[in-house]
């Protein structure tokens, strides 16, 4: 009886909102904690991926071991974890609430076809791609890989794209060969869309509309300190601005491309009504001494986990305890990514500890 109402539940759309929030709950608890994070820091690459086979990547690890070791192999098995665990999230949704996760997790596939073009642009080879980059293995790369094979440039994968929504948002780049052209055009569109639909129809979602645009604007802050840092003209930063965000408006963004340094770039996004500086001094400072935009971005990944935290407590029967679980899980596929890495390139234990996230 029961195995007949869970199938007309899912036959006539409706959402699992208690269930999916806690497994969602469960997830998250699951997770590699900071104490743990921690213990990995003290181990060799090899060790490392010994210990997180137990956190749940030992399937991954097992894949990839055959013809990987170290970083490629640990970098390969949290990619594939990904993935995997994107689509079980996705599959015990239901209904409304399925659409909702699906608009916050189409951002992933976005990220596979920048990864491509990527790829085509710097011009490396389809066999580095399909066993680094794109590993073959995972089938979640395969349309991408299939790209990759296809076109010899941006163009071309423009062209392959066509008909599909990523070709719509690369439609007005005729004749470019400029990557970060592409994928700022991706990322716009990806945003536009996911507003788009948190707005209005049968995925109206005012409060996931609201967590949206926050990362709008924290991808505008990201953009701009990227462009002063790349020399671009005020020009050319100010068609960097993604539209939509919450707290800061078009006219103090057009301000904040005119400036000419990090300090008065800041000084006009404290002026905007919603802008939180907490902490952004000190990241400044930081972001100079060490010329990377890494302490900025901490800053505000930060302020968004705290956000989602913060809804996650107000609304727990809703999409949030999903989508505050899939956001921790990318910050432990990225601590676990930074500590490898760190560890390759023969960083400090303190400077990698530095850049982790919690």
């Amino acid at each position: 009886k029961n195995g007949v109402m869970n199938m007309a539940t899912v036959a006539v759309g409706r959402s699992n909102w208690a269930n999916a929030s806690a497994r969602g709950k469960a997830r998250k608890a699951g997770l590699i904690d900071s104490t743990r994070m921690r213990q990995l820091l003290q181990q060799s690459p090899d060790a490392i991926a010994t210990s997180i086979a137990e956190f749940g990547y030992r399937e991954e690890l097992d894949q990839y071991a055959n013809r990987l070791s170290g970083v490629d192999l640990v970098e390969a098995a949290l990619n594939h974890n990904m993935d995997r665990d994107l689509n079980q999230v996705l599959s015990f949704c239901q209904g409304h609430l399925k659409g909702l996760v699906g608009i916050y997790v189409e951002r992933f596939t976005y990220q596979k076809v920048k990864t491509a073009l990527r790829a085509i642009r710097s011009g490396v080879s389809l066999e580095a791609v399909s066993s680094q980059v794109l590993p073959e293995e995972n089938e979640a790369n395969l349309p991408w890989l299939e790209l990759v094979s296809n076109s010899d440039n941006l163009q071309e994968a423009a062209s392959a794209l066509a008909g599909t929504k990523y070709g719509l948002a690369l439609a007005n780049l005729d004749g470019s060969d400029d990557l970060m052209a592409f994928e700022d055009a991706l990322d716009r569109h990806y945003y536009s869309s996911a507003t788009k639909k948190f707005r209005e129809g049968t995925t109206r979602h005012p409060v996931l509309l609201r967590y949206l645009r926050t990362e709008i604007d924290h991808r505008n802050i990201i953009n701009l300190f990227r462009a002063l840092r790349q020399g671009m003209t005020s020009e050319e930063r100010n068609e960097l601005m993604l539209v939509g965000g919450k707290a800061i408006t078009m006219t103090f963004l057009r301000q904040a491309a005119e400036a000419e340094s990090g300090e008065a770039l800041l000084e006009v996004l404290r002026r905007a009504p919603g802008f939180d500086d907490s902490g952004f001094d000190e990241a400044l400072t930081e972001s100079n001494e060490k010329g990377t935009l890494d302490p900025i971005v901490s800053v505000l990944t930060s302020q968004r986990l705290d956000l989602l935290n913060r809804m996650n407590m107000l609304n727990p029967l809703s999409a949030f305890p999903v989508i505050y679980y899939i956001e921790s899980k990318v910050l432990e596929v990225r601590n676990l990514r930074l500590i490898v890495r760190g560890k390759a390139a023969g960083l400090t234990q303190e400077d990698i500890e530095a850049h982790l996230e919690y």
